[in-house]
């Protein structure tokens, strides 16, 4: 019997870091390394998982990367010694404390800080790689979600363009008067609208039931904290009937980067492309107009009109 893979979508997107002008290997490395030490235990299968997964990732990724997923990986006490000591550091004893990891060489230290790319220098996402990225985002779980989000911000990734100001502000406002009276539909036409999406995607993004897809709409809208707040109130009332889940999209909201929202809406216009893309048409067989030809001599021929079958005495039909 099979079991499923404890990081879904992480083989699929392996193909996207052997893709000419798409490297996200440093991105999936971290996203990886966040979701394992967010557990303080893991199965056999998930470890041999995030070994293979890892050992692929970790020779492949700059120097700054690598010192990252060092330092989580340092001070989480469940982690594989195969990979501590493929990052140089020494695994602990079971009677002894955890030993500190060796400081980092000077040379990487200023390597460590990432600054935000600009739009301009970012690398454009193929439709089939925003396709699969976005198929991702759906899939994970909401603490998948938060931490795939956090490191999209560091990306190499080009983001969407920012909405206008004055066109975002009028998307707002409508959007929070839909909401108040509660109309999915029209909420859902304005979002896909003003953030130039497909209205699958857009139906998509309401209709998730974690929120974080739909926090991360309406953050490429730059909408103010306090507003998402009474949308999230007013729209759906399952969600706004939680208090738990208001709280906790509210502070995923204000700590969502902005960069990394549109990052997300680059993917989901990508995989709306990728969806157009694909063929429509059924291809033809070779055995299609045999098959009509049968159907069409198994089919009684109607009665001419005005044609009435005559019967003689002899019982047999004129």
């Amino acid at each position: 019997m099979t079991t499923s893979p404890p990081f879904p979508g992480f083989d699929g997107l392996l193909s996207l870091s052997r893709r000419e002008g798409v490297d996200i290997r440093p991105t999936l490395l971290r996203v990886l390394t966040d979701l394992y030490v967010q557990t303080q235990a893991h199965s056999a299968d998930e470890e041999r998982q995030f070994i293979e997964l890892t050992s692929r990732l970790i020779d492949e990724v700059d120097d700054a990367t690598r010192a990252a997923v060092r330092g989580r990986l340092a001070i989480y006490p469940a982690a594989p010694v195969m990979i501590l000591r493929k990052l140089g550091l020494r695994p602990a004893l079971d009677n002894q404390p955890m030993p500190l990891a060796a400081p980092l060489p000077a040379e990487l230290l200023p390597q460590a800080v990432h600054e935000p790319l600009p739009a301009a220098a970012g690398l454009s996402m193929q439709p089939k790689d925003a396709a699969e990225l976005a198929e991702m985002f759906f899939r994970a779980a909401s603490s998948e979600r938060v931490a795939i989000l956090h490191n999209l911000a560091s990306t190499p990734l080009k983001p969407a363009t920012r909405i206008p100001r004055e066109r975002a502000a009028h998307a707002v406002d409508a959007l929070q008067m839909a909401a108040f009276i509660s109309d999915i539909e029209i909420f859902t036409n304005e979002l896909g609208e003003s953030l130039i999406l497909a209205q699958r995607i857009a139906e998509q993004i309401v209709e998730d039931a974690s929120g974080e897809a739909l926090a991360c709409a309406l953050k490429a809208l730059d909408m103010p904290g306090a507003v998402f707040e009474r949308v999230l109130l007013f729209l759906k009332p399952e969600v706004g009937q939680s208090v738990h889940a208001v709280f906790r999209l509210s502070r995923f909201y204000h700590r969502l980067s902005g960069h990394a929202a549109l990052i997300m809406l680059a993917a989901w216009r990508g995989a709306a492309m990728a969806s157009a893309a694909r063929p429509k048409h059924r291809p033809a067989l070779y055995d299609d107009e045999r098959q009509r030809a049968r159907g069409a001599a198994r089919s009684p021929s109607p009665a001419a009109p005005g044609h009435v079958a005559r019967t003689g005495t002899d019982g047999y039909k004129r």
